[in-house]
């Protein structure tokens, strides 16, 4: 009997998960939006910094705990939303629920679930959010959100940057078609969203945190603030709605520096190492999310896989803040990084 593949970093789940996946779920996985140029942007931006470590600070045993929105996490990376888990496992969003709890932080939980979002919550006892897609059925919507009050969900994630499909173009040529399925019927996104549903949202939440996913802008930033927003995540979608929009880092500066820490600002999108989160939250993040690698994990090894994956990103956080002087999370601030030249 072969051993078991040693994971040392992230990347080494990802020829084991392609193994395990038809070649048309792993382009679904995979793929981006056009010519998947902001796909690859997600992950050239973070060579585009370089750290500047401090020296004899006593920073040997960092403090990698935080907390955002109330939630404490151990170390501030969540698992992003990403759809149709079952086809990377039978085990699906259940067993990444039990790996997220296991590791201490949230994992937030997409729409694509809402057939069984309560099995969900009782497969574990640790924090979960909800990706919210707004139906053009508000009833539907409605109901979807009195059940994950229900369930005990701690914060509603809405995504906003889903008005129509991106082009994926790896999906149109491998005929993929995504499983919907979301309550045995047709749920249509409602393209016509304004600033102004916000307020609905979080009033039929009954008082749950309303985290605004997809913003790219300063301006679309201020607006989701004043709109009542509780926080911010920074993200293109993984690459996958509009081609040519900037990566995730790249835009996080000039919505942190806008937002000026009223609400937190997280952000997602080619996050695959340690110095990466440590990357991002000296660029103003409160936390990051982490998707595609959580993907491999689950594809590869189930439940220890995607458990193995968040386990790699907090001990190499843990060195970089080690190696760089910085004590706790708290101290990742501007004077840590530089452009690379």
């Amino acid at each position: 009997m072969s051993e078991s593949p040693h994971y040392v970093t992230v990347d080494d789940y990802l020829p084991a998960a392609r193994a395990a996946l038809p070649p048309d779920v792993w382009d679904y996985y995979e793929g981006g939006a056009g010519d998947e140029w902001t796909l690859a942007e997600n992950r050239r931006a973070f060579g585009r910094w370089m750290l500047r470590p401090r020296i004899l600070r006593g920073s040997g045993a960092p403090e990698t705990s935080t907390t955002v929105l109330g939630t404490p996490l151990a170390f501030p990376v969540l698992v992003a939303p990403w759809a149709y888990q079952r086809l990377a496992h039978p085990d699906g969003e259940l067993a990444t629920a039990r790996a997220a709890s296991t590791a201490g932080t949230v994992m937030v939980v997409s729409s694509t679930t809402e057939a069984y979002l309560e099995q969900v919550a009782e497969a574990t006892d640790g924090a979960l959010w909800w990706q919210l897609y707004v139906a053009e059925d508000r009833g539907f919507t409605v109901a979807m959100l009195e059940r994950v009050v229900a369930a005990g969900y701690g914060a509603v994630c809405w995504t906003v940057d889903f008005v129509v499909n991106g082009l994926r173009h790896r999906d149109t040529r491998s005929g993929f078609v995504m499983p919907i399925g979301i309550g045995e019927s047709d749920y249509l996104f409602d393209p016509m969203l304004t600033w102004d549903d916000l307020a609905w949202i979080k009033e039929t939440a009954h008082g749950l945190p309303v985290v605004v996913k997809g913003l790219l802008t300063a301006e679309d930033a201020e607006l989701a603030v004043q709109a009542g927003a509780d926080a911010i995540i920074v993200s293109n979608h993984g690459g996958r709605q509009l081609d040519r929009s900037p990566a995730g880092l790249d835009a996080l500066p000039e919505v942190a520096a806008q937002v000026s820490g009223r609400v937190p600002v997280l952000m997602d999108g080619g996050v695959r190492r340690g110095t990466d989160v440590l990357t991002a939250l000296a660029l103003g993040a409160s936390a990051v999310l982490v998707g595609r690698p959580t993907i491999w994990g689950l594809a590869a090894e189930g439940q220890a896989g995607v458990a193995g994956v968040l386990g790699i990103l907090r001990a190499e956080l843990e060195n970089a803040m080690a190696l760089a002087g910085c004590r706790t999370v708290d101290e990742a601030g501007a004077s840590l990084i530089t452009p690379v030249p």
